[in-house]
């Protein structure tokens, strides 16, 4: 995975995997975010002990002291969520840094994700609320998709001080949590070679030309193939039945003749109402 990956990529990718999104939390709303007094001087004494070396960072002993239940009087800090999902059991926050982050900014972080985790606690009381930092690669590997998180522990200074090792996801590791399969992240860069060539240009352009559905049916299926856009194969080989299905609607046919990609991205929208009609 190129290291100099925009961040809205990555973002627009873990979304994928994992049927998430990116989630904004105020306390400006009346259900908002909201903590208690006493959970807030929790936060802080955790902190502060962090801080003096008084304790380690310990996931499971500070879930703990900030389980209290109690009735929440005052605002929550907002915070955003760049990946977030919820099942029945649990709410997932995932915050993605760019590596190495600057000295002194893991206390501020730390912080953070106590209180979004406490005043997620407070709204969804019965499930069990899950915040990681993530970081999409590890830049000390000598393997694109390795990692090592004790050695990345000691590279960003202060970070053991406030974070275990259980608090973030690193490299092929967040990627296998996104989609909770294996190889994830090696199956992305192969994804991403294959589209990431010289010729990009000119596959773009032939794919966005829809008269090449019919007139170069082949190399058409060929690099739909090699760009793993599986899902616009499956429409070419049920165009016959979209196509009578679309008949006499005029929304539905201005849908059917989009171009497969807008402003740069794979046309989500229209893929997934025209696949609708496939039974």
């Amino acid at each position: 995975m190129d290291r100099a990956v925009d961040v809205s990529f990555l973002e627009k990718t873990a979304h994928i995997l994992c049927g998430g999104e990116k989630k904004e939390f105020t306390a400006n709303k009346r259900t908002g975010l909201k903590i208690s007094i006493n959970q807030k001087s929790i936060i802080n004494r955790i902190i502060t002990e962090l801080t003096n070396g008084y304790s380690k960072p310990d996931l499971n002993q500070e879930n703990d002291e900030c389980s209290i239940r109690e009735i929440p009087t005052m605002d929550a800090t907002d915070f955003i969520a760049d990946v977030y999902f919820q099942d029945d059991e649990q709410i997932v926050c995932i915050e993605l840094k760019t590596v190495k982050p600057n000295k002194g900014v893991f206390k501020v972080e730390k912080e953070k994700v106590l209180e979004a985790k406490i005043a997620l606690k407070n709204i969804y009381p019965d499930k069990v609320i899950r915040y990681f930092l993530a970081f999409p690669f590890d830049p000390l590997s000598d393997t694109p998709t390795g990692y090592d998180k004790q050695r990345f522990m000691d590279y960003c200074v202060g970070f053991r001080k406030y974070f275990s090792e259980n608090e973030f996801l690193l490299a092929s590791e967040l990627w296998d949590f996104l989609s909770g399969d294996t190889d994830t992240m090696q199956q992305l860069i192969d994804i991403i070679n294959r589209i990431a060539t010289p010729q990009f240009a000119e596959k773009y352009e032939f794919l966005n030309n829809s008269t090449n559905k019919t007139t170069g049916k082949n190399d058409y299926i060929q690099y739909l193939t090699e760009w793993n856009l599986i899902s616009e194969i499956e429409l070419i080989s049920n165009k016959t039945s979209i196509s009578q299905k679309v008949k006499n609607n005029n929304r539905l046919t201005r849908k059917f003749n989009q171009s497969i990609f807008k402003d740069g991205e794979y046309n989500v929208e229209r893929m997934i109402e025209l696949k609708s009609l496939i039974v």
